[in-house]
């Protein structure tokens, strides 16, 4: 327990561990390697030393975290791996991306809970969350052996998610998606109090880490 709280104030943190490769199981290496690109993630490594190794790295859009695959990488059953979860801002967007790219993706969905969805197809209700609350919404799809992504959209993080210290964005179209929601929130906020507001940038810029650190938004 006081490692856990330690942990929990940053106390006991000595040095970074960041996720930033994920060993997914294939059948056949070229067929992953077509099925990845024609995603539009970009090929990193392709490495053979002889017929018993292989490495093959893609890294999605926007992500600090890639996949690798191949030959003799993995000894678990091509498409055992599930539940690969590819965090997007707009998931509707998202979809719409890989079905034109020939890509077969779920119907967007929600969890009949209303949090977290089930494994398998197991209480997927369709369409969005009701609310449209983050991290409530979800589309799936698989690559040629079975492994199983889903795309998940979060707009704002949960508190304490993010270090508030720091704001973040791996892409121009997250960094956009947040000033769309800024501007959003900012013309309610002319609204209440009745007059443009000509700190606009301080205001924006007040919203948009605050909700990447999941802390209380500006009014």
């Amino acid at each position: 327990m006081q490692s856990e709280a330690a942990t929990a104030t940053g106390n006991a943190r000595k040095l970074d561990m960041k996720l930033e490769v994920v060993v997914i199981p294939v059948s056949d290496v070229d067929r992953a390697k077509q099925f990845y690109a024609r995603l539009g993630w970009r090929l990193d490594v392709d490495i053979a030393k002889d017929d018993q190794f292989r490495a093959v790295h893609f890294t999605p859009p926007g992500s600090q975290c890639s996949v690798l695959f191949g030959t003799g990488v993995t000894t678990e059953e091509p498409g055992s791996v599930q539940g690969l979860h590819l965090i997007v801002s707009d998931v509707d967007a998202a979809r719409a991306e890989l079905v034109e790219r020939g890509i077969d993706v779920s119907e967007v969905f929600h969890d009949v809970g209303g949090v977290f969805h089930h494994a398998g197809d197991v209480g997927r209700v369709n369409g969005p969350h009701p609310a449209r609350g983050s991290y409530g919404s979800f589309a799936s799809f698989s690559d040629p052996d079975g492994n199983g992504w889903v795309f998940q959209e979060v707009t704002t993080r949960l508190p304490g998610r993010v270090d508030a210290r720091g704001t973040i964005f791996t892409s121009s179209i997250e960094l956009a998606d947040a000033l769309r929601r800024a501007a959003a929130a900012h013309g309610e906020h002319e609204k209440l109090i009745g007059q443009t507001d000509k700190n606009w940038p301080d205001w924006y810029a007040e919203y948009i880490v605050r909700e990447q650190a999941g802390t209380p938004l500006p009014a």
